[in-house]
């Protein structure tokens, strides 16, 4: 609900034509290895291993053979980028071959060179079930083991460097992450290391082969970066619901936020350091979208149900910079102002479209509540009036709900209520600090953003680990779409497609050499 500060508009051009204009050149020399720079078998292996990537489904296909990657020597095949400082490490797999050897594995590595006895470090899946952080501490020397709880079926990997410290997460679809760690006291793998992916069949007379997808090579923030004053690169993504398949369709080098799909399928709007952008989904590119003197606008922009219209938060400079509610129509124009009072950040339209719902600062200090206001007589009715903060409120496609999340219970939850803000009812019950509940077009399912305990319930920081969650309204079940590095900004308003199959969303990371290709 705060506003990006702006930034030089030049540097922001200068660095988007130069990062797209490098990834450009450097695909169209590396195609068939997607983000990474080279792909070979290590040590010996009998059958040749090989790694092609698929740039239309933005997935990777290695095939290896090698007898292992264990005492002092390992055999498999690599493909991998120079990198160095932390990262974040993820992908999803799956074997497409029969299985010969029950050991046969994948996973991700960290390695000072490319011998067949270089110290390393990596995070590993076997066909078994068993998943470990595997690592060589001195060249030539047997290979070590760190065994997380043995679980069949872990399809998703995730292998994290902060400093020192490497941390080994792995999840069935749709779970949380089980994780373990190991600390590198001695720093024998190298900040300037190989990182990448392999696969080893554990028979050197068999090549195995797995498709891995939903890759992403993350740089996270610095610890040491201010909130609101210093940001890291976004990536807009699709994922289609039913498969998990997701698809990064545009890379910025500063902070894009909150993506909504307009009515018609063929848009998405996004605001951008006060802006609000147009993303063609046909050309693949973004537009600033005409808003007049509203260019200081937050995350909270919404679509009106039937389209036509789109309501923006927008900081007014007469008001002490604080946000009111505006409404302008969806190809641009001038905005009206809906809100007198402030702060007022807007979260939906009612269906019929004759209100509005936002979360709004009045009578008591620090105590935000959810309001309702009648778009016409603007007169402005409250709706919730627990302590602490209520917020993220949408209404359900048949009007007979309002969704929104509330940290009355103590964790940040979601819950749900009657449009006139009767008969409250907690839907989320579990640990994690949930956020920004968005109903799907048929009205069956709602998409939220959970946070960990590492943030405070009322606060929803950028650039955390999050997760993506999908829960069936009727039975309540919930399963995870996907694990993210985002927070702020990630999925703040209705990000549904209009045919219910896909969801929109912004993942970061900081835009350092690695970027020298796209996906």
């Amino acid at each position: 609900m705060k506003l990006n500060p702006s930034k030089k508009i030049v540097f922001q051009i200068f660095s988007l034509i130069v990062i797209l204009g490098v990834s450009k050149t450097a695909s169209s020399q590396n195609s068939n290895l997607g983000i990474f720079d080279k792909s070979e078998d290590i040590g010996t292996c009998l059958v040749k291993g090989s790694s092609v990537y698929n740039s239309d489904k933005q997935e990777y296909t290695m095939s290896g053979s090698g007898d292992n990657m264990w005492y002092g020597k390992d055999a498999f095949q690599f493909l991998y980028k120079k990198m160095k400082g932390d990262f974040i490490l993820q992908f999803e797999f799956k074997f497409t071959s029969p299985v010969k050897a029950a050991h046969r594995k994948v996973g991700w590595m960290v390695r000072n060179d490319n011998s067949f006895d270089s110290p390393h470090v990596n995070g590993t899946i076997h066909n078994d079930g068993l998943t470990s952080i595997q690592y060589r501490l001195t060249k030539g020397a047997n290979t070590m083991e760190l065994k997380m709880k043995k679980l069949e079926n872990n399809t998703i990997i995730q292998l994290e460097r902060r400093g020192n410290r490497y941390i080994f997460s792995a999840a069935i679809k749709g779970e949380d992450f089980k994780t373990i760690e190991w600390v590198d006291n001695d720093k024998v793998i190298n900040d300037n290391a190989l990182v990448g992916m392999f696969i080893c069949s554990h028979d050197n007379s068999d090549l195995q082969t797995a498709v891995i997808k939903n890759v992403r090579i993350t740089i996270p923030a610095k610890a040491d970066y201010k909130p609101y004053k210093d940001y890291i690169g976004s990536n807009l993504e699709i994922m289609d619901i039913a498969s998990g398949n997701r698809k990064i369709i545009y890379t910025a080098p500063n902070s894009i936020q909150a993506p909504n799909w307009t009515k018609d399928g063929k848009t998405l709007i996004y605001n951008s350091e006060g802006k609000i952008y147009n993303f063609d989904l046909k050309k693949g590119q973004p537009s600033v979208l005409d808003t007049k003197f509203a260019i200081k606008n937050n995350n909270d922009h919404v679509l009106s149900f039937d389209g036509k219209m789109l309501g923006l938060s927008n900081h007014k400079d007469d008001k002490d910079r604080q946000s009111q509610i505006f409404i302008v129509p969806t190809k641009g124009g001038t905005p009206k102002l809906i809100t007198e009072k402030g702060p007022s950040y807007l979260h939906g339209f009612s269906p019929d479209g004759k209100s509005m719902i936002f979360t709004g600062g009045r009578e008591e200090k620090n105590n935000f509540d959810i309001y309702s206001i009648n778009i016409k007589t603007k007169e402005e009715t409250r709706l919730t009036s627990s302590p602490g903060l209520d917020d993220g409120s949408e209404y359900s496609p048949d009007g007979k709900y309002i969704y929104f999340n509330s940290v009355r219970s103590g964790k940040m939850q979601i819950w749900r209520m009657n449009p006139d803000g009767s008969n409250p009812e907690r839907i989320t019950n579990d640990e994690s600090n949930n956020w920004f509940p968005h109903v799907s077009p048929n009205g069956k399912m709602i998409v939220y953003l959970a946070f960990g305990d590492d943030v405070l319930p009322g606060d929803h920081p950028f650039y955390k680990h999050v997760s993506l969650r999908l829960m069936d309204i009727e039975t309540r079940e919930v399963k995870i779409l996907a694990h993210l590095y985002g927070g702020q900004g990630t999925i703040n308003v209705p990000s549904w497609s209009p045919d219910g199959k896909q969801i929109a969303f912004i993942t970061n990371t900081a835009l350092t050499d690695y970027f020298t290709k796209c996906y």
